[in-house]
């Protein structure tokens, strides 16, 4: 993503009265390369601290459960008092792609060329963030979803800025696309789709699946340790991530209650906490925030402005354009906009989202507040740095109204 930013800041070099001789190209291998050098530092490190830590043993291998504390890998039988799972998800990959090449968010990794024509499958978060960074790197991209906004999770507004943004860069996006299907047609690969208007199919280089993931757990052995599960195939946890089974914990993705490196890790504080600390920890506690990794970066916290209006709770609302935002506009970026809301009785902040430059750094000062439970007044009174974007948040803050 650096990567494609680079190149997308060189394209634009000329809007800033800068130079640059001969078009801009990108090496692939080299992107490749840099990234694998980032991770492998990452990974390695890791590794080694796990091999190199006292009365800790790394197994290689498939694990599966024996019994409800009996775990079974190469061969050996591992026994223990206490079992924590955390086998993460993988891509899905749905009914009528078993014949074509696809891609997931896995082998995407494993690129280093430049597909010539990029046919996204999904419009969630994996699929618009690697959309827009090959569209940056020079591909033609395509980008089929369903239903018929981007990312529906999000509140409307938020979902037609994205699109706004991805098809300011070119990106084509079909939506209401159904019954969607590949197959292979000489030297391409092709979309077919069942939609209510426009072409029923797309036609590209290679495509890209990204419709959403499935947790690890299918060939564990769970049913030999009696840990139920629900009906999507995630371990089923209470408050504090225990299983079905005493003494048996399930972290991370494959728990249903976060699909985020950060709430994987907060699943870990919430456990250690517990067990060690005597620190009654809950995943209730936690306020749920993301981002979405495009650029301009969305950040997101608490409930959205389509939640507040089926809680039925009296709230206000502050939005503002990055337009007005004196940072974006000497940046030149000036795409997307800020929205806050605001329980009218008690002040908190309800939830917020921040699409736009610096967006996924910003909401955490928002946040932050949130878990003070504080009311709304300490961030608006709150004397921030000028010229940034955060000091407008204070500035939204003051012209709060009504949610009708």
């Amino acid at each position: 993503m650096a990567s494609a930013r680079a190149a997308y800041t060189a394209r634009r070099a000329t809007d800033f009265g800068v130079m640059i001789g001969g078009p801009i190209t990108v090496d692939m291998q080299k992107v490749k390369a840099r990234k694998d050098a980032v991770v492998a530092k990452s990974n390695n490190g890791v590794e080694n601290w796990l091999r190199t830590t006292k009365n800790l043993s790394v197994f290689e291998g498939h694990a599966s459960f024996l019994g409800p504390h009996a775990v079974g890998v190469n061969g050996e039988s591992l026994e223990a008092e206490r079992v924590f799972i955390n086998v993460g998800a993988r891509a899905t990959v749905p009914p009528g792609f078993e014949d074509v090449p696809y891609l997931t968010n896995s082998s995407m990794m494993d690129v280093d060329f430049l597909p010539e024509h990029l046919i996204v499958v999904g419009g969630s978060y994996i699929g618009l963030e690697f959309g827009q960074m090959y569209r940056r790197f020079g591909s033609q991209v395509s980008i089929v979803q369903r239903g018929p906004r981007l990312i529906e999770r999000e509140d409307e507004d938020v979902s037609e800025a994205i699109k706004e943004i991805l098809e300011n860069e070119g990106i084509n996006i079909r939506l209401n696309a159904e019954c969607v299907s590949g197959e292979r047609l000489r030297n391409q690969v092709v979309v077919k789709i069942d939609c209510h208007s426009g072409p029923r199919e797309v036609a590209g280089s290679h495509i890209l699946l990204a419709v959403g993931r499935r947790p690890n757990t299918d060939d564990l052995g769970l049913d030999r340790a009696g840990i139920e599960l629900d009906e999507r195939g995630y371990i089923r946890v209470d408050d504090q991530l225990r299983t079905s089974v005493s003494g048996v914990w399930a972290l991370g993705d494959c728990n249903g209650k976060g699909a985020f490196t950060h709430t994987s890790y907060n699943d870990y504080e919430i456990v250690a906490a517990n067990l060690l600390d005597n620190d009654p920890r809950r995943v209730s506690d936690r306020i749920l925030t993301y981002g979405l990794f495009i650029d301009p970066p969305l950040g997101r916290a608490g409930m959205t402005e389509t939640q507040v209006r089926q809680s039925g709770r009296k709230a206000l609302i502050g939005k503002r354009p990055m337009t007005r935002i004196a940072r974006a506009v000497e940046k030149s970026e000036t795409q997307g906009f800020m929205k806050i809301l605001v329980d009218k009785e008690t002040k908190e902040i309800l939830g917020a989202a921040i699409l736009g430059i610096g967006g996924d750094e910003i909401i955490h000062s928002i946040l932050d507040v949130m878990y003070a439970r504080a009311p709304y007044t300490v961030i608006q009174r709150a004397m921030h740095i000028h010229p940034t974007v955060t000091e407008l948040i204070p500035t939204m803050l003051g012209e709060l109204k009504p949610l009708e």
